[in-house]
């Protein structure tokens, strides 16, 4: 590649940070985000999602200022994409990064957008917006492509450089294009896709598939609840079948399984086809709450443990283990579910400050505060290493513990 790039990310998050980092090595980068202050702590060298140690360089920029991106050649975009109340799709980010782009991009600029999308919306939604603020024709005078992102907070051994890349774009020239442009920074390899729909079909159905197969393993577990099975043993017993997938029961939240789904069958409702399987496992696992809901009610019952506003501890808040991410966490559901049938919820997560809600507590094994009830609800490593001595110097009476991520052998109740 003879062209000398200068690249824009727009939206410098959980996606956009690596990226930003990674070009840098190579080409001028403006990492462009619109909360002044992410990019006062990226300014320092700190991230408070906790997901990278940096120290900037000279070819990185950051900034909130609009004015800096116009010199610019290349824009990839990473805004979210996120569901309205209705559940129907949110493309308000996206509307207004590619306003703020088309206002600044000449002939030769390419966009390339990763946020998660149903087929359609960079070509169907974000170009004609590019067009008309630009007044500029696409694939003459501007060019697109698409090249979806697979960050996952929390976990290390599956960051920017080892993950295989998909790209695509909007001709077969800048298509090969781009794909040269991250083979720069992708040391697992990319695939270049044919269309730039395909591209975005395939990473909205890679998330749709752990939903679909989540709300199976949910479905199995409340079933077999009811049978009095314990639904861990049988799926270990059917783990030892070669082609038996590995997928568990639980709470299915954060920025991508919890939404896309919505995304897709929205845009299949346009083609007049209803995805059954698709709103039916959102269905399924948006239910797991009020399961768990019940299951807590019962056990109080079982154990006679007082039933006027019994106090429950939840242990963890984000959306997964390991990271600060409480981007669409069910764990807010089922707060607000205990609460509204008269429970007393309080929630530490070693994660989130907790000062930031009434709602959230110190260390609990620090503490003198007993609890009716304790639900685990998320994997941290910190409780890990908790041990049934701890639970139960912070109970009030007979232990009762809901292991909602099956991390303990004493645990009263598994999901």
């Amino acid at each position: 590649m003879n062209k000398q790039y200068h690249i824009s990310v727009i939206g410098i998050g959980y996606v956009g940070l690596p990226l930003a980092l990674a070009f840098s090595k190579h080409y001028p980068v403006v990492g462009f985000d619109i909360k002044q202050d992410r990019i006062n702590e990226l300014k320092n060298n700190i991230d408070s999602n906790l997901e990278y140690n940096f120290v900037s360089n000279d070819n990185l920029f950051f900034s909130n200022t609009i004015h800096d991106i116009q010199s610019s050649n290349i824009y990839i975009v990473t805004v979210p994409t996120p569901i309205k109340e209705d559940n129907s799709p949110d493309l308000t980010y996206l509307e207004s990064a590619s306003r703020m782009i088309g206002s600044y991009i000449n002939k030769g600029d390419i966009i390339i957008y990763e946020s998660t999308v149903y087929p359609g919306v960079t070509e169907d939604f974000c170009v004609p917006i590019l067009e008309k603020e630009s007044k500029l024709i696409f694939n003459h005078d501007f060019f697109c492509g698409y090249s979806p992102e697979r960050i996952s907070p929390g976990r290390n051994q599956y960051k920017l450089n080892n993950i295989v890349k998909i790209t695509s774009g909007s001709t077969e020239e800048i298509a090969e294009e781009i794909d040269q442009l991250y083979k720069k920074i992708i040391k697992k390899g990319t695939y270049k896709t044919s269309s730039i729909k395909i591209a975005e079909a395939s990473k909205i159905i890679e998330n749709i598939q752990r939903d679909v197969n989540i709300a199976f393993m949910n479905e199995i577990a409340m079933m077999f609840d009811k049978m009095n099975i314990n639904t861990e043993e049988v799926l270990l017993a059917a783990r030892t079948k070669w082609n038996f997938l590995n997928f568990k029961p639980g709470l299915v939240g954060g920025h991508c399984i919890g939404v896309d789904p919505y995304y897709l069958a929205c845009q299949a409702e346009n083609f007049d086809f209803k995805a059954d399987l698709i709103l039916k496992s959102r269905e399924i696992n948006d239910n797991v709450t009020d399961f768990i809901i019940f299951k807590t009610k019962q056990l109080l019952e079982k154990h006679q443990k007082k039933t006027n506003n019994p106090k429950i501890l939840i242990l963890g808040y984000t959306f997964k283990e390991n990271c600060v991410d409480t981007r669409n966490t069910r764990i807010k559901d089922l707060v607000l579910g205990l609460e509204t049938n008269s429970f007393t919820v309080s929630v530490y997560d070693p994660f989130i400050d907790s000062n930031l809600d009434t709602n959230f507590v110190r260390n609990p094994l620090e503490c003198e505060e007993k609890y009716d009830a304790i639900i685990v609800a998320v994997a941290h490593n910190e409780f890990k290493m908790y041990s049934k001595a701890d639970f139960q110097a912070i109970s009030e009476g007979k232990l009762v513990l809901l292991d909602i991520k099956g991390l303990y052998n004493y645990s009263t109740w598994k999901l």
